[in-house]
């Protein structure tokens, strides 16, 4: 699995509005409303790079009110969820 960062800039008077319309995109799995330089987060999970390509720049950036957007890909995810699940296994609870 893929993961890529979204950083959008939107215009401002219908922040909810294009965050819901990003939400309801297929590899879309989460998207934040945040302070800052940037308006939203959104977070795509996709299972190979060629399908960024469709979902980023050919659906997202062409949602109405969407300004621009900066892509980062992650090498690697680390969570706490998954440091107290290694750790667990082989303990009885």
């Amino acid at each position: 699995m893929i993961t890529s960062i979204v950083l959008i800039r939107t215009s401002t008077d219908s922040i909810p509005e294009i965050a819901e319309h990003i939400a309801a995109i297929e590899g879309v799995s989460e998207v934040y409303s945040v302070t800052g330089a940037h308006d939203l987060i959104a977070m795509v999970r996709v299972a190979r790079h060629d399908d960024l390509a469709e979902i980023i720049p050919g659906r997202i950036s062409k949602v109405p009110g969407v300004r621009s957007t900066e892509t980062h890909i992650a090498f690697r995810t680390y969570s706490q969820h998954d440091l107290e699940t290694a750790f667990a296994i082989g303990l009885d609870s």
